[in-house]
């Protein structure tokens, strides 16, 4: 069964911080890449962070410097600490594999995040 709960979104001003958590099954968990991918209104959903099992991390352009991928593999979560967020940053934000075809196709309900003065 494929688990995928993201937390910890909400309204933030400009310049400020969020940390969104994701719980996901163990089935998949360890043995996979994961990723926090993000998808703004009128726009393709998009890969921000991604976290290797070995802690290799990797960030989009527009996230670099600004956004932490963490996992903890004991208790099969990932965190995503958002500093400095701008406008455009906001979106829904979900969890999931990298590749996420790894899950088939599921998502989980994601987290909204609105950055807005």
């Amino acid at each position: 069964q494929v688990q995928l709960v993201e937390s910890g979104g909400g309204l933030v001003q400009p310049g400020g911080s969020l940390r969104l958590s994701c719980a996901a099954s163990r089935s998949f968990f360890s043995s996979s890449v994961m990723g926090w991918y993000r998808q703004a209104p009128g726009k393709e959903r998009e890969l921000a962070a991604a976290i290797s099992r070995g802690y290799s991390t990797n960030y989009a352009d527009s996230v670099k410097g600004r956004f932490t991928i963490s996992r903890d593999n004991s208790k099969n979560t990932v965190t995503l600490q958002m500093n400095s967020l701008k406008p455009e940053d906001t979106a829904v934000y979900y969890c999931n594999t990298v590749p996420a075809s790894i899950t088939h196709g599921y998502w989980g309900q994601g987290t909204q995040v609105t950055v807005s003065s």
